[in-house]
């Protein structure tokens, strides 16, 4: 595997050849392929493990990237959106952007991760990438660099520290529910939530 700082001609190679490549986050390690390319996505899943109908999430580069993958006319959104860039996940309705390999039920998830080294990567990648944590389904996170590479599941590493150890909170985005519970606090939550009244 790669290890050194910055191997972004290696990350964007392995991207477009429909490999999968970890990074770390403000949260834990991630794993992400490219989201535009449908097998890209399905071995994504298979290689981490995941059960069918699981989703994966969309990570944006930006708020106003992850803004096109949002249907219009959800109230919630656009308050829920000041906790973007953050450690947390938007499930909302998908608009008509969004690859439909990563809408289930007729919603996605929807994150924009505020970490230089992934906000780096998925700027020069240019669109958004289909992620999960780094590890195998049912096993825990990686936390560090030596987690994530004896993994053995991403074809390069991005070397660098990833941040809170807890993964990102998942929030409902119509309702403004915590589905999961993570590194965002429910006072950030509601302080967001109190802005849509």
């Amino acid at each position: 595997m790669e290890h050194s700082e910055q191997p972004w001609n290696e990350m964007l190679a392995a991207l477009a050849r429909g490999e999968a490549v970890g990074f770390p986050t403000e949260t834990v390690w991630g794993l992400g392929a490219d989201a535009a390319s449908r097998p890209a996505v399905e071995s994504l899943a298979a290689l981490k493990g995941r059960p069918a109908g699981k989703a994966l999430q969309l990570s944006c580069a930006s708020v106003e990237q992850a803004r096109r993958l949002a249907a219009p006319g959800q109230p919630l959104f656009e308050p829920l959106c000041a906790l973007l860039p953050g450690p947390v996940t938007l499930v909302v309705r998908a608009s008509a952007a969004c690859p439909a390999w990563l809408v289930y039920g007729g919603r996605v998830g929807l994150r924009v991760p505020d970490h230089p080294l992934v906000q780096e990567l998925l700027s020069r990648w240019g669109g958004p990438l289909a992620t999960t944590s780094l590890n195998p389904a049912g096993a825990p996170s990686a936390l560090n660099l030596a987690q994530a590479d004896a993994y053995n599941l991403a074809s390069v590493l991005l070397s660098g520290e990833a941040g809170a150890g807890l993964p990102s909170t998942v929030i409902d985005g119509g309702t403004g529910q915590i589905l999961r519970p993570g590194a965002l606090s429910a006072e950030r939550l509601q302080a967001a939530l109190n802005g849509a009244r």
